[in-house]
C-alpha cells in the first residue's frame, strides 16, 4: 500500500489542545487513512467504503481543502496507477462531494494538467489512460464553473435545463457545443479503456480489469444525463433553425449515439457492471430532428445504482468519541481556560464539562442517524424515481397508442375519400364496407384496452399514495428527531449563557458549534421539502394521466360517429357507382373503336419503318462498294509499282519496312472486327469503311516500301520480298474484290492477307543491320580487350616511330632530315597524347562501373548498357586503327614512298576517333567528375598535338616539294593561248574528276553510317553522336530523290533507342 508522502506542515505543527482541535486532527487523520487506502499502487479498483469516506468530509468541512492536502503529496509521478486511482477518487469526489469541491479543485487545475502531461508523453498503458482522464477532468471542472446551473452530478430537471438555454439561439447553439465536447471525452476514455482490455477472456473478473473499469461507472452516469440534455438542446435548436445549418451538429450526435449504444451495450453484458449498476438501453436508432413530434418519442435514460450489501468491516468514526486519551499520548484537555490557569478544585473536572462533553457525543450520533435517515430518504426517492419513470414509459406508450388512433382516424377518412372518388369501382365497396367495420371493431377493442390501463394506473396511483403515507411516516420520524436536536439545542444554549460568565472564549466556541448545527439542520429541513415536492409532482403526474385517459374516452366517441357517418356515405356512393358503370360500358364500345384504328395506324407506321430500313442497307453498301473499289485501284497501283523500271532507283530501310508490316497486321485486326460487326447489322457500315481505307493505305504504302527495301538487299532475300509482297498483293485485291459483292461479302475473310503479312515482317527483321556479334555477358571482358589492344597499338606506333627516326638520321640529312625530325616528332607528341587519354579513359571507366553498378557486379553492368559498351568498343578500335595508319603513313614519308595528304588525313581520323571515344565515356559519368575534367584535357591536348602534325607535314611538304620556276619568254602569244586553253582542259578534268571523288566519299559515308548503324547509338537514354564531323569543303551529300506517290502515313514515332530511323529514298 502506497502511504502518503508528506503529510501538511499544519497537521504536523497541531498539538493535542482543546476538543475542536481534537476533534479536527481526528478528522484528519481519518482522512489521511482513507486517502491512503484508495489511493495505492495495488492493481486493484478503489474499494467504495474509502472514497464514501473522502466524500462524507468534504460534506463534513464544506470543500476539499484537506483531499487535495494529502492529495499533493502523493508521489503521482513515480506510478501510473496511483495516478489512475487518483483521478478515479477526484471524479467520485467531484460528483458526489460538496458543491465547493468544484471550486478547491479549480485552484489546483495545473497539477491536474501537469500530471496528464507527463504521463502522455511516456509510453505506458496506465500512462496513456491517465493522460485521457486529467482531459477528462479539466474538461468537466470548466463546464462546470462556467455553468452552475449544472451541479457536478449533472442531474437536473428540465425547467432548470430550458431556464439555463434560455431563448437565445447562439447561447442553446454554444451550450450544445459544449456539451457534444464533454460526451466527447467522456466516449474517449471509455473507448482507451475498452481498447486495453483483453476480450479473449473474463477481464472483468480479473482485479487488473476491475481497476480499468471502476471508473466507468461515472462515465456512465454522466454519458446518460448528457444524452438526455443533448437531445433536448437539438429539438430546440431545430425548433428556430433550418435543418440544413445544423447538418454538422446533427452528424456529430449520430457519431455520438452509435458510440455510446455500442459503450452500453458493451458494459452490461459484463458481469462487473450488473452488480454495480443498472446500465439502461437506448433506442436502435437515433431520434429524427426533423419532425417535432420525435420529442414525444424520446424515452429519458435513468441509470439506477443498486442498494449496497452492509460491510463486513465496521466503517471508522469521522470524530473520536471516546472519553479516555490513546495510548501513548497525553490526555487532551478540554478547556482552554483549564489549560492555562488549571481546574477550580485541583485536578478535577467540572460536571459541566462532562455534560458538554457528553452532549457533544449525543448530537454527533444524532448527526451521523440523521445522516443515515437522509441517504436512506434518497435511496427510496431513486426508487420512486425509478417507478415514476417506469409509469412514465408507460404513459408513453399510451401516448403512441394514441398516434396510432389518430393515424387509423386519418387513414380511415383517407379511404372515405377513395371510396368516393372511385365510384366507378362498384365491385369493392362491399369489401370497403366490411374491412371500416373490421377497424371500427379494432377501435373498439383498443378502447376497451386503454380502459383496462386505465384502471391498473389508477391502482398504481393508489399504490404510490400508500408508499407516499409510508415516506410520510418515515418523515414525521425525521422531524421528531430533529425536534430532539433543537431541545439539545436549547440546552446546549442554556448552558453556553452560563458558561459565557467564566470564559468569553469557550462562549464564543460553542456559539460557533451551535450555528454550525443549525445550518445543518436547515440543510436537512430543505431536503425533506425537496421530497415532499417530488412527491406532490408524482401525484401530478397521475392526475394528468387520468385527464388523458378521458380525452381519449372522448376521441373514441368522435370516432364511432365518424364510422356512422362513413355508412351513410357508402350507402350515397352505391347509387353513383350503378350511374357510372353505364357511362364505363359507353367508353369501352367507343375505346374498341379507337383501339382498331390505332392498330390500323400501327401497321402503315411499321411498313413505311421496313421501307427506310432497306433503303438504309442498300446506302450503306453503295458506300462500302464504293470504298472498295477505290481500295483496289490504290492496290494495284502499288502492285503495279513492283514491275515498274522507275521504281528500281527507289529505296527503302528495313526498318520503315518493319514499321509499315506491323501497322498492316494492325489494320488487318481492325478491319477483321469491322466486317464481322457490319455482317451483325447491315445498316452501319461506317466502322467497316474505316477500317478498309486504312488498310488498303497501310497495306499499299508495305507493298511499295518491301518492294524497295529489296533494291538493296541480296539477291535471294530480295526475290523472296518480292514474292512476298506481290502474294500480299493479289490476296488484298481477292479480299476487296469479295467486298464489293453482295453475295461474296459474307465469305469475305480478311485474316488471310496476316499471312503475307507477317512473311514481309520477317524478311525485314532479318534485313535489318546486326550489332556486334558479341553476347552480352561478354561485353565486359571485349571492353577491357579492346581497351587493351587500344593502348598495345599505341604503345607500339610510339615504338615504330623512334625506329623511324633512328633510320630517318642514318639515311637522310640536310633539309630532309629536318622535315623528318620535325614530323616524326609532332607524330610521337600526339601518340604520347593519344597514351594519356586511352589511361584516363580507362581510369573514368572504371569509376562509371563502380558508380553505377550498384550490388551488381561489371559483366551484368555491361551486359544491361549494352549499347554504351557498345559504342565504348567501337571507339576504342577506332583510336587504335587510326595509331596504326597514322605510323604507317609516316613510315612511307619518311621512306618517300606515301604522301604527306595521308598523313593530315590519318591525323584528321585520330582527332576524330578520339573526340568519339571522349563522346562515348562522357555519356555516363558525373559531370563533376575529376577523370572527365581530366579527359576532356587531354581530349584538347590531342586535338592541339593533331594540328601540329597538320602543320609539319604542311611545312615540310612546302620544303621538299620543288617548285618549278614558269618561264614564258620564248612563247608566242599563239602558244600562250594554247597552253591556256590546255591548261583550262585540264582544270575542267580535274574538277570533274574532283566531284566524282566527293561523289564517292558520300556513298562510302552512307554506307559507313548504315553499317556502323547497329551499334552507333551509345546508350539506351542518349542520343547518338556521329563518329566525326563533316570538314566543310571535303565532301558533298549527293541529291535525295522525292518519295513515291503512295501516301505514307506516319502510325507511330521513330524509335531511336531501337535504333529504327526514317527510310531515304534516294536517286543514282
Amino acid at each position: 500500500m502506497n502511504s502518503i508522502k508528506s503529510v501538511p506542515a499544519r497537521v504536523l505543527s497541531r498539538r493535542p489542545g482543546h476538543s475542536l482541535e481534537a476533534e479536527r486532527e481526528q478528522f484528519d487523520k481519518t482522512q489521511a487513512i482513507s486517502i491512503s487506502k484508495a489511493i495505492n499502487t495495488q492493481e486493484a479498483p478503489v474499494k467504495e467504503k474509502h472514497a464514501r469516506r473522502i466524500i462524507l468530509g468534504t460534506h463534513h468541512e464544506k470543500g476539499a481543502f484537506t483531499f487535495w492536502s494529502y492529495a499533493i503529496g502523493l508521489p503521482l509521478p513515480s506510478s501510473s496507477i496511483l495516478s489512475w486511482k487518483f483521478c478515479h477518487v477526484l471524479h467520485k469526489v467531484l460528483r458526489d462531494g460538496h458543491p465547493n469541491v468544484l471550486h478547491d479543485c479549480q485552484r489546483h487545475r495545473s497539477n491536474i494538467r501537469e500530471i496528464g502531461d507527463l504521463w502522455g508523453h511516456l509510453h505506458d498503458r496506465y500512462g496513456q489512460l491517465v493522460n485521457v482522464y486529467t482531459k477528462l477532468l479539466l474538461t468537466k471542472i470548466s463546464f462546470h464553473l462556467k455553468h452552475p446551473q449544472f451541479p457536478a452530478g449533472l442531474e437536473v430537471t428540465d425547467e432548470v435545463l430550458e431556464k439555463t438555454a434560455g431563448t437565445d439561439v447562439n447561447n442553446i447553439f454554444q451550450l450544445t457545443v459544449e456539451m457534444f465536447d464533454y460526451m466527447d471525452c467522456e466516449l474517449r476514455l471509455s473507448e482507451s479503456v475498452f481498447r486495453q482490455l483483453n476480450t479473449a477472456i473474463a477481464v472483468s473478473q480479473m482485479s487488473s480489469g476491475q481497476c480499468r473499469l471502476a471508473p466507468l461507472i461515472q462515465v456512465i452516469q454522466d454519458c446518460s444525463h448528457l444524452y438526455h440534455y443533448t437531445v433536448k438542446l437539438m429539438f430546440k435548436l431545430h425548433a428556430c433553425l433550418p435543418a440544413d445549418t445544423l447538418q454538422g451538429h446533427r452528424d456529430r450526435f449520430h457519431e455520438q449515439f452509435h458510440s455510446l449504444r455500442n459503450f452500453f451495450r458493451r458494459a452490461s453484458d459484463m458481469l462487473y457492471f450488473k452488480r454495480l449498476i443498472q446500465i439502461p438501453r437506448l433506442p436502435e436508432g437515433p431520434p429524427n430532428f426533423l419532425r417535432a413530434s420525435a420529442l414525444a418519442e424520446h424515452i429519458k435514460p435513468v441509470v439506477v445504482i443498486p442498494e449496497e450489501a452492509p460491510e463486513d468491516e465496521e466503517p471508522e468514526n469521522l470524530i473520536e468519541i471516546s472519553t479516555g486519551p490513546p495510548a501513548g499520548e497525553p490526555a487532551v484537555v478540554a478547556d482552554l481556560f483549564e489549560q492555562t490557569f488549571g481546574p477550580p478544585n485541583g485536578s478535577l473536572k467540572d460536571d459541566r464539562d462532562v455534560q458538554i462533553e457528553t452532549l457533544k457525543r449525543e448530537v454527533e450520533m444524532l448527526r451521523a442517524e440523521l445522516e443515515k435517515i437522509r441517504l436512506e430518504a434518497q435511496r427510496y426517492v431513486s426508487q420512486l424515481k425509478g417507478q415514476v419513470n417506469a409509469l412514465e414509459a408507460e404513459l408513453e406508450e399510451q401516448r403512441k397508442q394514441k398516434q396510432k388512433a389518430l393515424v387509423d382516424n386519418e387513414q380511415l377518412r383517407h379511404e372515405l375519400t377513395q371510396l368516393r372518388a372511385a365510384q366507378r369501382e362498384g365491385e369493392r365497396n362491399q369489401g370497403l364496407r366490411e374491412e371500416a367495420e373490421k377497424r371500427a371493431s379494432a377501435t373498439e377493442a383498443r378502447y376497451q384496452k386503454l380502459k383496462e390501463k386505465h384502471s391498473e394506473l389508477i391502482s398504481t396511483h393508489a399504490e404510490l399514495l400508500r408508499k407516499n403515507a409510508d415516506t410520510a411516516k418515515q418523515l414525521t420520524v425525521t422531524q421528531q428527531s430533529q425536534e430532539e436536536v433543537a431541545r439539545v439545542k436549547e440546552q446546549l444554549a442554556f448552558q453556553m449563557e452560563q458558561e459565557r460568565r467564566e470564559s468569553e472564549l469557550k462562549l464564543e466556541e460553542q456559539t460557533d458549534l451551535l450555528e454550525k448545527l443549525k445550518r445543518e439542520l436547515e440543510a436537512k429541513a430543505g431536503e425533506l421539502v425537496r421530497t415532499r415536492e417530488a412527491l406532490s409532482r408524482t401525484e401530478q403526474s397521475g392526475s394528468e394521466l387520468s385527464s388523458r385517459l378521458d380525452a381519449l374516452s372522448a376521441e373514441k366517441a368522435e370516432l364511432s360517429s365518424a364510422v356512422l357517418r362513413q355508412e351513410a356515405d357508402l350507402l350515397a356512393a352505391q347509387g353513383l357507382v350503378r350511374e357510372k358503370e353505364a357511362a364505363l360500358s359507353q367508353e369501352q364500345q367507343r375505346g374498341s373503336r379507337e383501339t382498331a384504328e390505332l392498330q390500323r395506324q400501327l401497321a402503315d407506321k411499321e411498313s413505311q419503318e421496313q421501307e427506310l430500313r432497306r433503303r438504309l442497307v442498300d446506302e450503306q453498301f453503295a458506300v462500302l462498294r464504293a470504298t472498295a473499289t477505290e481500295a483496289q485501284r490504290i492496290l494495284q497501283d502499288a502492285v503495279a509499282k513492283l514491275d515498274d523500271p522507275l521504281h528500281l532507283r527507289c529505296t527503302s530501310s528495313p526498318d520503315y519496312l518493319v514499321s509499315r508490316a506491323q501497322a498492316a497486321l494492325d489494320a488487318v485486326s481492325a478491319l477483321e472486327k469491322g466486317h464481322a460487326q457490319y455482317l451483325v447489322s447491315g445498316s452501319d457500315a461506317s466502322v467497316l469503311v474505316a477500317a478498309l481505307t486504312h488498310f488498303s493505305h497501310v497495306a499499299a504504302d508495305t507493298i511499295v516500301n518491301g518492294g524497295a527495301t529489296s533494291h538493296l538487299a541480296p539477291t535471294d532475300p530480295a526475290d523472296r520480298l518480292i514474292d512476298t509482297c506481290r502474294e500480299c498483293g493479289a490476296r488484298a485485291l481477292e479480299l476487296v474484290g469479295q467486298l464489293q459483292q453482295q453475295q461474296t461479302l459474307q465469305q469475305a475473310q480478311p485474316g488471310l492477307v496476316r499471312t503475307p503479312l507477317r512473311g514481309i515482317l520477317q524478311l525485314g527483321q532479318e534485313l535489318k543491320p546486326k550489332s556486334l556479334d558479341v553476347r552480352q555477358e561478354e561485353l565486359g571482358a571485349v571492353v577491357d580487350k579492346e581497351m587493351a589492344a587500344t593502348s598495345a597499338a599505341i604503345e607500339d606506333a610510339v615504338r615504330r616511330i623512334e625506329d623511324m627516326m633512328n633510320q630517318a638520321r642514318h639515311a637522310s640529312s640536310g633539309v630532309k632530315l629536318e622535315v623528318n625530325e620535325r614530323i616524326l616528332n609532332s607524330c610521337t607528341d600526339l601518340m604520347k597524347a593519344i597514351r594519356l587519354l586511352v589511361t584516363t579513359s580507362t581510369s573514368l571507366q572504371k569509376e562509371i562501373v563502380e558508380g553505377g553498378r550498384g550490388a551488381a557486379t561489371q559483366q551484368e553492368f555491361y551486359a544491361k548498357n549494352s549499347r554504351w559498351t557498345e559504342g565504348l568498343i567501337s571507339a576504342s578500335k577506332a583510336v587504335g586503327w587510326g595509331a596504326t595508319q597514322l605510323v604507317e603513313s609516316a613510315d612511307r614519308v619518311v621512306l618517300h614512298t606515301g604522301k604527306y595528304e595521308e598523313l593530315i588525313v590519318c591525323s584528321h581520323e585520330i582527332a576524330a576517333s578520339t573526340a568519339q571515344l571522349v563522346a562515348a565515356s562522357k555519356v555516363k559519368a558525373d559531370k563533376h567528375s575529376p577523370h572527365l575534367s581530366r579527359l576532356q584535357e587531354c581530349s584538347r591536348t590531342v586535338n592541339e598535338m593533331a594540328a601540329n602534325v597538320v602543320a609539319s607535314t604542311r611545312s615540310g611538304q612546302e620544303q621538299i616539294e620543288e617548285r618549278d620556276t614558269m618561264d614564258f619568254s620564248g612563247l608566242s602569244l599563239i602558244k600562250l593561248k594554247k597552253q591556256e586553253m590546255e591548261t583550262q582542259v585540264r582544270v575542267l578534268e580535274l574538277e570533274k574528276t574532283l566531284e566524282a571523288e566527293r561523289m564517292r566519299l558520300g556513298e562510302l559515308r552512307k554506307q559507313h553510317y548504315v553499317l556502323a548503324g547497329g551499334v552507333g547509338t551509345l546508350s539506351e537514354e542518349e542520343p547518338s553522336r556521329p563518329s566525326a564531323a563533316p570538314r566543310g569543303g571535303t565532301s558533298r551529300k549527293p541529291p535525295l530523290a522525292q518519295k513515291p506517290s503512295v501516301a505514307a502515313q506516319q502510325d507511330q514515332q521513330l524509335d531511336k533507342k531501337g535504333g529504327i530511323y526514317p527510310a531515304q529514298l534516294v536517286n543514282y
